[in-house]
């Protein structure tokens, strides 16, 4: 318990309140429950015999009417195709509207989307998926920014639990109910945080990076419950600021600078699309795409659906509840150390179903059902407390505020376009109706994502820099002076941009002295404070009046960075 309460312990030194963040972050989180009830659905109303018998076009499988492979991989990958072009939609409306207005547009695609199904209401998540992590870390603190962004993928979780109590509820219904049902729910989610982000302030960076910084004030101190005038609050707002300026005067912000710009943007770029395609690789949409069919076919539960429909249930209380040890370890674990964790975890029970089923072959088919069951079980709770969230977490922060989201756009687009892949292959890999085309895996589809589990180990070691425990833009100090990424864990911030904007800096990357004022006729007085990177900085000021001596000696050792 003390190592989980570390992870969500506000430092003492920490100016102001960051209750008003944590719950801004808390509910446009739920923009997750969109992707994951709409996920969750599709998985379980493609084996509703309502829907077979309405949209069937004579295909039969086991003597009843069914879909062909390719018909599956069509209807499940639309959605991935519509969320691969809302993401690259996102960028442009998130820098031209802003992050909170852009939400507001993409759940109204969404709703049009839910009633005219399904490619529309994929751009609506597309956007949504780019827009909400990368909200998150804008408005978060620093010491809670990854479990904030974590709970993204808690929402996903509980949309995908929500969508499989719906259909063990409805897939019996003799009707077209059974599946409009499902359908229809859909913008319950979408009304709430519509509602929700109406009041809701956009975040200060991108205020910053338009140039509003009276506004990005005023929102930050809603997010911070500080006075504009207090010290912490001008000082965030400030590095914020000189960062930025910091940025983009090492290069523009078009989109060949997120591949060949400064600091090491081509870098950062690769590790995010890196992240974002290996996670799919990880064969987790396997399951949540194809598991009550892929249950059925293989006879879990026993011969009809509904055991099917049981176990796709249980699979999504796991996933929800392993998404918490994930959410209570990320700030003290590290975004690397659980992204290792998962990697080999997910590897090893990968790798045991496929390997048990390739060497019973058609026997033991009970034995093989109940491995099956207890391995997947043990790969979702890996998955969810690791690859899951912090997957969101780490490319919502490698990113410089000028091209933050055109980078989380693409990064996130390379998501969307592998879940196409794995939604329109799939079928065509594990079928086992004999239909023209499948490969008839099976089980032994695993080995595939177990192999690609094992690369992601030495990915991760190779590419994912630790950003837990800093601000945003003092990451990019890490990616200038840190040259490897097994290297990071042991940074520590030495300057702020402020300081090279106003002092200037050495070639060796640190900020020249500071110059020595000289003061005509007041006494100087000469004060530390802790910035935004974390270090002191001392500075000579003029003398200033009794009350505010009285004043500043009561703000004590207080940490200006969030």
């Amino acid at each position: 318990m003390a190592i989980f309460a570390m992870g969500w312990h506000k430092p003492d030194n920490v100016a102001g309140s960051s209750a008003p963040a944590i719950m801004v972050g808390l509910f446009v989180a739920t923009g997750g429950l969109l992707f994951g009830f709409d996920t969750g659905s599709i998985n379980g109303i493609l084996q509703m015999p309502a829907f077979l018998q309405d949209f069937s076009t004579g295909f039969i499988s086991n003597g009843k009417p069914g879909m062909s492979p390719s018909q599956v991989a069509l209807i499940v990958a639309m959605l991935s195709a519509g969320t691969a072009t809302g993401a690259l939609l996102a960028a442009p409306m998130g820098d031209t509207w802003g992050r909170r207005l852009s939400l507001i547009a993409a759940i109204g695609v969404f709703c049009v989307g839910a009633i005219f199904q399904v490619t529309v209401a994929g751009i609506g998540v597309g956007i949504v998926s780019v827009l909400v992590p990368l909200y998150q870390s804008e408005m978060a603190p620093k010491w809670i920014r990854g479990t904030l962004v974590c709970t993204y993928q808690l929402s996903i979780t509980m949309g995908l639990l929500a969508a499989a109590i719906v259909n063990i509820l409805t897939f019996n219904l003799a009707t077209a109910a059974a599946y409009r049902i499902p359908m229809g729910l859909q913008l319950t989610w979408a009304a709430v945080l519509g509602l929700g982000l109406l009041i809701l302030p956009e975040t200060p960076r991108y205020l910053i990076k338009r140039g509003l910084n009276d506004a990005a004030a005023l929102s930050l101190s809603r997010l911070r419950r500080l006075d504009l005038t207090h010290p912490a609050l001008i000082e965030e707002l400030s590095e914020i600021q000189a960062n930025h300026e910091y940025e983009l005067a090492l290069g523009p912000d078009t989109y060949k600078d997120l591949f060949f710009g400064e600091p090491h943007l081509g870098r950062r770029m690769l590790t995010g699309c890196g992240l974002q395609i290996l996670q799919q690789l990880t064969g987790v949409n396997f399951i949540m795409y194809y598991g009550t069919t892929f249950f059925t076919k293989a006879g879990v539960g026993g011969s009809g659906p509904k055991g099917a429909y049981t176990i796709t249930l249980i699979m999504q209380v796991i996933n929800m509840v392993s998404t918490f040890p994930g959410l209570f370890v990320v700030e003290s674990w590290g975004r690397r150390k659980l992204l290792m964790i998962g990697s080999i975890g997910m590897a090893i029970c990968q790798l045991l179903i496929a390997s048990f089923a390739t060497a019973s072959g058609e026997n033991n088919k009970g034995v093989q059902n109940t491995i099956l069951v207890i391995f997947a079980a043990i790969f979702i709770f890996f998955f969810a407390s690791t690859w899951g969230p912090v997957v969101w977490v780490v490319t919502s922060e490698i990113y410089p505020l000028k091209v933050r989201a055109k980078s989380m756009s693409i990064s996130t687009a390379s998501n969307w376009l592998l879940n196409f892949a794995v939604a329109f292959g799939t079928p065509y890999l594990v079928d086992n109706d004999g239909s023209p085309g499948s490969v008839n895996l099976g089980s032994k589809v695993f080995f595939v994502w177990g192999a690609c589990c094992i690369l992601s180990i030495a990915f991760v070691w190779c590419m994912v820099y630790e950003t837990s425990k800093i601000s945003l833009e003092q990451i990019d100090e890490m990616y200038e002076r840190v040259d490897h990424a097994w290297n990071s864990r042991s940074f520590e911030p030495s300057w702020s941009f402020q300081q090279m904007r106003d002092f200037g800096f050495s070639d060796s990357g640190f900020p020249a002295a500071e110059p020595q004022l000289e003061l005509q006729s007041s006494p100087s007085r000469t004060s530390t404070t802790q910035s935004d990177t974390g270090v002191s900085s001392t500075t000579n000021r003029t003398a200033i009046s009794p009350q505010d001596n009285k004043m500043l000696s009561q703000l004590g050792h207080v940490d200006f960075s969030y």
